[in-house]
């Protein structure tokens, strides 16, 4: 009686073992390394190692070791000094071709890292960086979704040859104004054939006749969830290519984004990168009319009046050749011609295919290249600090066509490589699809994550004891099976934490710790129930066998009921709150298998398949 199976003690021996063999990864100290990785320009090769050690060496930095991964390089070192000193070493040598990423590197032996044991993440309030909230302006997403619908019904007018005496975005929507009604009807009608999306509406104002064209209420929507999404991607790419390790890039609400950068060395440095919103404009120069005259305040209908960056104004047509939208890949340099920083650009199909048929229109003429810029200044009103958004347009470069192109140019006129290199990577990373603005932003230090750690640490191994010493007090030789079943059920926590890959923040410390007063819940009402079948006189077998089978089904309701708690936390939170419910429904669904099927076996190996006059309980 009170005996297992063979197959059901060898099941849970290996869980057991396997539980402890992917928790171990967690004991082993972590190296500061760098991670570097190829882009489109350049891929990482035998000759990439010898490079980078040669540098190192010049620069009198040692790395720990360099060792190839699927398609990177890791490099550690033995200090966060020789790693901080050998970021600006390593990207002197390779170049803005290669991204570098700072991280911390397990050192684990190679048999423990054969069997793809790794341990688990650290999240921003354990490991330090920055966490940033940032807003999407959801209206000026709907109005550049309208002035793009503004060039597209101006070019669809031009293509049926429809006059029209004006095409204009006002508020929210696209008035279109004609001399006559004719020529209005026939523009509405062609205009609803061709973009469905949009509600059209007729007006008369005195002798002049529009057509006023908005978005449907569905196409509102699928717009702002478009700008949200897109800035998503746009933020990811900015993140990978300045190389970050394990970001947390995601939605918050409706149009809100959490970023969180674990372990980044230069929050000031990121959060310009997050928030710059830079791109370019192609456009050909206007060489038909005055630019005095345009100064003067007689600007052509068909152009607009910009200035270069030594204040020299320049006429430009308002029709874009491309826009940053259409870049695919950046690259700072240095120009072979004339030694100044440069950009080279790389158009995508539609982009090619336009700057091609342009360029070859236009041999001789000139072509500017502008350089927009959203920017927050700080002015002084009535004694206080006041933000202002300021959009900055310059042109940055202003020269003859010579032949055609089409794929790839470079563009040069920019002030410094720094500024050269910004410009690449936000190109390379793509244009936000509406602005942003950063609302929230915090910075923890290593020092203060580490703080956390050993805090948090604490607190687990404080529960721990606590409980134990009461168990083994309360409950004696089935209190000491308890306790060792609460140890086993925080290794098999660790381990799944780190076979998932998931990520340990404070609240998932806070899991944990509510976990150990929970896990011993069930073995309590299973020691009490063996206490009240040998009050009532059964013999010992029969009160462990009652005890366990009796209690399974309060127990399995009071954590069904919390592990859907967990679900409905995971399903509705945030964040931090999704990391304490996964720690809270691991540590359930351990807590379980570890109270009721191993202190099953352990008692069954004690006390079971022998006659036994009392129980130690």
């Amino acid at each position: 009686m009170n005996q297992y199976p063979l197959w059901k003690n060898l099941l849970v021996v290996i869980v057991i073992l396997v539980g402890a063999l992917y928790a171990l990864p967690n004991i082993y100290d972590q190296d500061p390394s760098m991670e570097i990785s190829g882009t489109r320009r350049a891929q990482i090769d035998a000759t990439t190692p010898l490079r980078i050690n040669t540098a190192l060496a010049a620069a009198q930095i040692t790395a720990k070791a360099i060792e190839p991964l699927e398609g990177k390089l890791l490099v550690r070192f033995s200090s966060s000094e020789d790693q901080l000193k050998a970021v600006e070493v390593i990207a002197a040598e390779l170049g803005g071709d290669f991204n570098q990423a700072l991280t911390l590197a397990p050192d684990l032996p190679d048999w423990l890292r054969s069997l793809g044991a790794e341990p688990m993440y650290l999240g921003l309030d354990l490991r330090g960086g920055i966490h940033v909230l940032i807003d999407v302006d959801m209206e000026a997403a709907v109005q550049q979704a309208m002035e793009r619908y503004a060039g597209d019904i101006r070019g669809l007018l031009r293509k049926q040859k429809i006059r029209y005496l004006r095409v204009a975005r006002e508020g929210d929507a696209v008035l279109v104004k004609f001399r006559d009604a004719a020529k209005r009807d026939a523009a509405e009608q062609k205009i609803h054939s061709e973009f469905r999306e949009l509600v059209l509406e007729t007006l008369e104002r005195g002798t002049d006749f529009f057509v006023k064209a908005s978005l449907t209420p569905a196409e509102r929507r699928g717009v702002q969830k478009f700008a949200l999404e897109q800035n998503i991607t746009t933020l990811r790419n900015r993140v990978d290519a300045l190389g970050v390790a394990e970001p947390l890039i995601q939605q918050q609400g409706e149009r809100r984004i959490v970023v969180q950068l674990p372990g980044a060395q230069d929050p000031a440095k990121l959060k310009e990168i997050l928030g710059a919103t830079a791109t370019l404009e192609y456009r050909l120069a206007d060489t038909e009319h005055s630019v005095q005259d345009a100064v003067n305040g007689r600007v052509p209908p068909g152009s607009k009046l910009y200035r270069e960056r030594n204040g020299q104004p320049v006429l430009l047509k308002k029709s874009v050749i491309i826009t940053g939208n259409q870049i695919t890949d950046a690259s700072s340099g240095l120009d072979q011609r004339g030694g100044g920083p440069m950009v080279s650009v790389t158009l995508d199909g539609v982009g090619a295919k336009r700057m091609r048929r342009l360029t070859s229109e236009n041999v001789g003429k000139p072509m500017a290249v502008v350089f927009i810029e959203n920017r927050t200044i700080t002015r002084m009103v009535d004694g206080q600090p006041v933000k202002h958004k300021v959009k900055v347009e310059e042109v940055i470069s202003i020269a003859n066509i010579l032949e055609p192109f089409g794929r790839r140019f470079q563009t040069t006129g920019l002030d410094s490589s720094e500024e050269a290199r910004d410009l690449a990577l936000l190109l390379r990373a793509g244009a936000l699809a509406a602005p942003i603005e950063i609302v929230e932003e915090h910075t923890i230090g290593p020092s203060l994550g580490q703080d956390n750690i050993d805090q948090g640490f604490q607190s687990v191994v404080i529960g721990l004891v606590l409980v134990m010493v009461f168990m083994a007090v309360y409950y004696r030789v089935f209190g000491l099976v308890a306790d060792l079943a609460l140890v086993m059920n925080l290794v098999l926590i660790i381990s799944v934490l780190s076979m998932l890959q998931a990520t340990l923040t404070l609240p998932g410390i806070a899991g944990i710790v509510l976990t150990v007063g929970m896990a011993v819940d069930a073995n309590v009402l299973i020691f009490e129930r063996i206490r009240e079948e040998i009050k009532i006189g059964n013999s010992p077998q029969a009160s462990i066998q009652a005890g366990y089978g009796k209690a399974l089904s309060t127990i399995l309701d009071a954590n069904i009921t919390t592990l859907i708690a967990a679900v409905v936390l995971f399903s509705f939170g945030t964040g931090p709150i999704k990391g304490f419910a996964v720690t809270l429904a691991i540590g359930i669904l351990t807590s379980m298998f570890t109270a009721i099927i191993g202190t099953r076996a352990l008692i069954n190996l004690i006390y079971g398949g022998r006659r036994v006059k009392e129980l130690a309980v």
